[in-house]
């Protein structure tokens, strides 16, 4: 059982890495989006999981800018999943009081699911407990050259002096610019890399990669990772004396 006592020094903002889905569902000789339904609902345990442990930002990769390579049959599932998943927590949200928000590039997802992330944003806005940020058509890179893009047009206007332009500068045109930058990220299945997350944000992140399949990751299992968390020496590349 988890704690009513978040963690002492625990991470105000934890980002997830949702892998392993089409594994844990092929494993049981079901169809991958089996596993995504799964995995969908386990957001939810994860979500009521966060004020206990202290964590006040939860950020979730649900889709990449690379996941349109994958099959077309899968795709159009997930798609589908997106915009059932909103219609079904949205009411939810704003019970928990969960502000919700997404990050990404929305011009290629349909105007149906353009239109309920929209209406899940305005209906949670004035929420003040969880802030949940669903990363959808999401890619660093892509976030990053988007950005930029902003960024050379206010110089173009005259709107931002190229010669005042820092590493404080560009994180004011990401995504993420309302957000804090991220604690943790804890990627599930195994896999240990990055892939292309939150790449600007995470900098001094800790990480931790687990071999548990996203479906199976529990509230538990939760709590471990973000008490282990206070427990580590973060110095931001200074020695302590």
């Amino acid at each position: 059982m988890t704690s009513d006592s978040p963690p002492a020094n625990g991470p105000r903002h934890v980002a997830i890495i949702m892998d392993g889905n089409g594994r844990w569902a092929q494993a049981r000789g079901r169809p991958r989006l089996f596993g995504h339904h799964a995995g969908a609902r386990r957001v939810r345990e994860i979500v009521e999981a966060c004020p206990s442990n202290g964590v006040k930002y939860l950020t979730i990769f649900a889709f990449s800018t690379e996941n349109w390579k994958r099959t077309q049959i899968e795709v159009a599932g997930l798609m589908s999943l997106f915009r059932r998943y909103i219609l079904k927590e949205m009411q939810d949200f704003v019970k928990r009081n969960v502000r919700v928000r997404f990050i990404g590039d929305r011009v290629r997802l349909d105007e149906k699911l353009r239109g309920l992330m929209d209406e899940a944003e305005e209906l949670t806005a004035h929420c003040t407990g969880t802030n949940l940020t669903i990363a959808l058509n999401y890619g660093g890179r892509d976030e990053v050259a988007r950005a930029t893009h902003r960024l050379a047009q206010d110089v173009a206007a005259g709107k931002l002096d190229p010669n005042k332009v820092d590493e404080e500068t560009l994180p004011k045109y990401l995504d993420t610019h309302v957000l804090p930058d991220p604690d943790l990220v804890i990627r599930t299945s195994g896999e240990a890399r990055i892939s292309n997350f939150l790449l600007w944000q995470s900098a001094y992140a800790e990480y931790e990669f687990i071999d548990t399949l996203w479906p199976d990751f529990s509230a538990e299992e939760f709590h471990t990772l973000v008490s282990g968390y206070g427990g580590r020496d973060r110095r931001f590349g200074a020695v302590t004396a």
